[in-house]
């Protein structure tokens, strides 16, 4: 049965619950309260303050990278840093020229727009956003047929902060108009320790060393997930307990939560199964994969493969995937060399 990525307690994506009041609290609203991701920090620290200093608007920002790694928290930091108002929207949104039209013509002067998904944008929309972004100036056609005029209009100085999973898919006149342009990475675990110990602190929730460092292990370095997981594991500590997590009652909770000690859950688990125990641990197209789990060949090469490949339980062989010897020794299966090919 397929899973839909989206509801997976390791996903990086949003979730309803994800965007209310309480998580838009916990977000970091200054550069100073920034935790990782230290050289865009550093980079965008005297960004501001030369704009800032020369009294003039921010230079058009691009931010990439996966998932759940505090994109959007970004371009609200900036827009704090900068005094200025942020005008939130995203790609698949921003359906018309006219559309857009109406966004740039209610900015102000210093205004940022973001735009998340940006890679979505309708390619006509895209062309009304070049002159807005290069000249500060939107050409509208007015009339039809022979008396149609083209008009320029005068915009204030604002800055658009585009936010993108995907770079490669970003036409590239669109990406040569933004002067900055920073990736976003995986947070090491000192960074996620601090991120769970500054939440559980905003939380009000005692929360023990021990089980600090399991929360953030589990979380997949992805500030996002480790959040989702904290609120989870507070619940659990709530009804179970005094309130307070224990190392114990950590484990208890992410365990009822199918999340394992490195995060990954079910869908992560049956991919590697399935390469070891059917297919002797590759190497296996990903079709095949995909057809032996019911699932779809996009979702385990989008959304399960990287982070397999990031700990080294995975490899991509021009005939196939192999799941790796730390694959075997983490779901505690005995490990067999692959037989070398016979070169007679």
């Amino acid at each position: 049965m397929a899973q839909d990525n989206e509801s997976r307690m390791v996903s990086g994506h949003g979730q309803p619950g994800d965007d209310g009041t309480l998580d838009r609290a916990l977000r970091p609203q200054t550069l100073d309260d920034l935790i990782g991701q230290d050289k865009i920090r550093d980079n965008l620290r005297i960004l501001i303050q030369a704009s800032r200093s020369r009294g003039e608007a921010l230079d058009h920002i691009l931010i990439y990278g996966p998932p759940g790694l505090g994109k959007t928290t970004l371009s609200h930091v900036i827009g704090h840093e900068m005094g200025a108002n942020v005008r939130v929207t995203s790609g698949p949104a921003i359906e018309r020229a006219g559309d857009l039209a109406a966004i740039l013509t209610n900015l102000r002067k210093g205004d940022i727009l973001f735009i998340d998904e940006i890679h979505r944008l309708n390619r006509i929309v895209e062309e009304v956003l070049y002159p807005a972004m290069e000249d500060y100036a939107l050409d509208i056609v007015i009339g039809k047929g022979p008396s149609a005029r083209s008009v320029r209009l005068k915009l204030p100085p604002m800055t658009v902060i585009g936010a993108t999973t995907r770079l490669a898919s970003i036409t590239a006149p669109l990406r040569a108009r933004f002067g900055a342009q920073y990736r976003v990475d995986f947070y090491p675990l000192d960074a996620m320790e601090m991120i769970v110990a500054r939440a559980a602190r905003l939380l009000n929730t005692p929360i023990e060393p021990a089980a600090l460092t399991d929360v953030a292990r589990r979380a997949r370095g992805t500030p996002r997930v480790a959040l989702r997981l904290l609120k989870r594991v507070r619940d659990y500590a709530q009804v179970k307990a005094d309130g307070t997590i224990s190392p114990e009652l950590a484990t208890e909770a992410l365990t009822l939560m199918d999340v394992d000690p490195l995060g990954l859950d079910d869908l992560d688990r049956r991919v590697l199964y399935t390469i070891i125990q059917k297919f002797n641990g590759g190497p296996v197209g990903l079709e095949t994969i995909a057809a032996s789990i019911s699932e779809e060949s996009d979702t385990i090469m989008d959304v399960v493969e990287p982070y397999l490949l990031q700990l080294g339980f995975l490899d991509r062989t021009p005939r196939g995937r192999i799941a790796t010897q730390r694959a075997y020794e983490h779901l505690k299966i005995p490990y067999t060399p692959p037989a070398q090919p016979s070169l007679l």
